[in-house]
């Protein structure tokens, strides 16, 4: 690796992973070379306690193309790779995780799909070496994100894509957005495609998600539903909405103004109308429908608007090497 400048970034956020990385990092620097274009390897050290940290800094030492980013603390996945995209240089981004179950040699795979002529191309972990309780969770997990989101993938989750860097440059991430990378990518008119891998058991150390995120998953998915098919377009939603319920309302409102003439002509013996429930009822629907209508997802969309992805993880050191 000379001090030319890298085509190809590839960018692996960690946590605990001591019993891997050096393997890693062999079987990255076999595939990379032999390519014959210049590269770089980020790694981002996501609050690690165990030897990972020192493991990280003996392969900066040994190898001009490593570069290593260590956070303050865990700050999970998203942050980790916001941090990556942030301080890569090449114009092919790779991102894979550090436990060894996605394989190196697929790169050269995942990158001919992608000159094809598209903008993102995920893995697809055909035929996945996890336990059970992990694999259907998420075959229920991306049949869901694929039926509702209209992005025809079946592996949202793996951590094994290559993007273009103008997708990475455009899409804003924070919380746990990296499972719905491809979806916002083609929400901006990015080409997203698949391409089947191998899959390999872990090799070593312990999985470091468990099953809280899948509620965390959901509300997630709900939000970038909202930020991709309603951010420019928000009242195609809450305008329909807010306005049903305040048809609702004045309907119901329309109907004891009726009754309430009817008493006051003489024409039937009907209840007050003040001292029902449906009156309450109707005037709550409306003052709900107006709500709706005026707030929209105003709260997201302040949120998305003035985002700074580098508030959302602090670095505490920086290894790179001069280019």
């Amino acid at each position: 690796m000379t001090a030319t400048s890298p085509v190809i970034s590839v960018v692996i956020p960690l946590l605990n992973e001591e019993g891997n990385l050096k393997l890693l990092h062999q079987k990255l620097t076999e595939v990379l070379a032999a390519m014959g274009q210049p590269y770089e390897i980020i790694f981002i050290n996501d609050g690690s306690t165990d030897a990972s940290a020192h493991i990280l800094n003996e392969l900066f030492q040994a190898d001009p193309a490593v570069h290593v980013i260590h956070f303050q603390q865990n700050f999970g996945k998203t942050a980790g790779l916001v941090a990556g995209f942030r301080h890569s240089r090449g114009e092919i981004i790779i991102t894979l995780d550090a436990d060894l179950q996605d394989d190196p040699a697929e790169i050269p795979a995942l990158l001919a799909k992608l000159n094809e002529g598209f903008d993102l191309v995920a893995a697809w972990r055909y035929n996945r070496q996890d336990p059970i309780d992990k694999t259907w969770p998420s075959r229920i997990f991306n049949w869901g994100v694929s039926t509702f989101s209209g992005v025809r993938l079946h592996d949202f989750n793996c951590g094994f894509k290559v993007y273009r860097r103008a997708v990475t440059e455009r899409i804003l991430l924070y919380s746990d957005f990296h499972r719905f990378i491809p979806v916002l990518a083609v929400g901006q008119g990015f080409r997203a495609a698949e391409l089947p891998v191998q899959h390999h058991p872990r090799h070593a150390g312990v999985s470091k998600y468990g099953a809280g995120r899948t509620v965390r998953g959901l509300l997630d998915f709900i939000t970038v539903l909202f930020l991709t098919t309603y951010l420019k377009h928000p009242l195609r939603l809450f305008g329909v909405a807010g306005l049903a319920m305040f048809g609702l309302g004045g309907l119901i409102e329309f109907y004891l103004a009726i009754e309430w003439l009817r008493r006051t002509l003489g024409l039937a013996e009907v209840e007050p109308i003040g001292t029902r429930p449906l009156f309450t009822v109707g005037i709550l629907a409306m003052i709900l429908g107006i709500q709706l209508f005026s707030t929209g997802l105003l709260g997201e969309m302040i949120r998305y608007f003035t985002f700074r992805p580098d508030q959302e993880y602090a670095i505490k050191q920086i290894l790179q090497h001069e280019s």
